[in-house]
């Protein structure tokens, strides 16, 4: 069965209807799904419907977010890690698109607290990175000493070339909606991801694929994302999810 790697149930627009969500995992193949926090609150939000529908959660600070990072947060972050729902750090990183994000170097200062804070827990760390490749690699180059559980690059949008360049730090790729796009051109990337390295993931309610955009995502369509997968590297569609579920667990390892 299917593991969403990376789904937003603590949003507002899923959590009123969190339980029917759950409730239709079993009828559309999906095992679980992985709820990642954006800040404090959601965090802690994720890790309560994690337990609540016995799912899992990450808990970290978004690179918009991280004006709330302090010797306090990262505090409460720790505490939270014990939980034995909490798979991982995330979603933290880099994001330069817009301009009214947070100051580059505070971004990359918060960035580095949290690379620290998950090596200090002990879980892998989920990325969420915007127009900012080279940074996060200059970052993990920089930050390797503490790089000892696991990287993920959430909703991997960037190119084939920079696979290989993520790759000498033994990282795993997260798949979503957005290869469905009409004008996703990606099918160079997904056939060059190795598939031991691959993961699927809706980052619902965001992202919805195709024929669905428009629509509000839900990890029941996270079965299109794998249909496409598929049909790119000619391979059974049931064969990507047993595999892609092995690379889930293999990467977040308190997921049983």
């Amino acid at each position: 069965m299917i593991i969403d790697s990376h789904a937003h149930l603590n949003d507002e627009r899923l959590m009123p209807k969190a339980s029917e969500i759950v409730a239709g995992f079993k009828a559309n193949n999906i095992e679980s799904c992985i709820i990642a926090g954006f800040d404090y609150k959601s965090s802690k939000l994720g890790v309560e419907l994690a337990e609540k529908y016995n799912q899992w959660a990450l808990i970290g600070t978004h690179p918009e977010e991280i004006e709330e990072i302090n010797d306090l947060i990262l505090n409460k972050y720790k505490e939270l890690a014990k939980n034995k729902r909490v798979v991982g750090i995330g979603e933290i990183g880099l994001d330069y698109y817009y301009e009214e994000n947070p100051p580059r170097e505070k971004q990359i200062e918060a960035f580095e607290r949290q690379i620290v804070m998950a090596d200090e827990v002990g879980l892998p760390i989920a990325l969420h990175v915007r127009d900012a490749y080279g940074d996060t690699l200059d970052i993990l180059q920089n930050m390797h000493a503490h790089l000892n559980n696991g990287i993920l690059l959430h909703c991997y949008s960037s190119s084939q070339e920079m696979v290989d360049r993520f790759l000498k730090f033994d990282c795993y790729f997260a798949l979503g909606g957005a290869i469905t796009f009409k004008n996703a051109k990606k099918e160079d990337v997904i056939k060059k991801i190795p598939i031991d390295h691959l993961l699927v993931e809706t980052d619902c309610p965001y992202l919805t694929p195709h024929p669905h955009r428009g629509e509000t995502n839900e990890p029941k369509f996270i079965n299109l994302t794998i249909d496409k997968i598929a049909s790119v590297l000619d391979i059974d569609r049931q064969e990507i999810i047993d595999i892609t579920n092995k690379n889930t667990k293999r990467l977040f390892k308190k997921i049983i």
